[in-house]
């Protein structure tokens, strides 16, 4: 059974590791440490939570609101990688898109991701707006997508 908490921050560690489980083709390497800094700094801000599984954390990622106040900005959302394919990243996409939708004023959701999950991400709706190639690291492009809401 999964189950969705907030971030605490005896949590860092089981989140760095899911991140190592996804490196290098979902993360690069040098992006660890900004991972790292925003468990430290900017997780609490942003409603980060972690979804565990048998009392493991198997799953984290957080929204936060924009700037323009009508956007939601999706927020280092990442699975254990030997978990792929098996419906926790989309208990935690879609636990993401309803607090998207439970708070005021927010018409939109936006993203950015690679090209190896904007296929996944499509899925939900989202649509692209924009590809920067090696956006994020040599051979991991930038995909900008945004799921319009009603």
């Amino acid at each position: 059974m999964l189950t969705a908490r907030p971030y605490r921050a005896d949590d860092r560690e089981a989140c760095l590791a899911l991140f190592d489980s996804n490196t290098p083709l979902f993360f690069d390497a040098s992006e660890r440490e900004g991972f790292a800094d925003y468990l430290e700094e900017i997780a609490f801000e942003h409603a980060y939570q972690v979804i565990e599984r048998d009392g493991r954390v198997v799953a984290c990622g957080g929204h936060a609101v924009e700037a323009d106040t009508v956007s939601v900005v999706l927020c280092w959302g990442m699975v254990d990688n030997g978990l792929h394919g098996q419906g926790v990243g989309r208990a935690l996409t879609e636990a993401r898109i309803a607090a998207a939708r439970a708070t005021p004023g927010i018409t939109r959701v936006i993203l950015n991701t690679s090209q190896h999950t904007q296929g996944f991400y499509a899925r939900f709706g989202f649509e692209t707006m924009k590809v920067t190639p090696d956006g994020y690291a040599p051979g991991i492009d930038r995909w900008d997508m945004v799921l319009k809401l009603d």
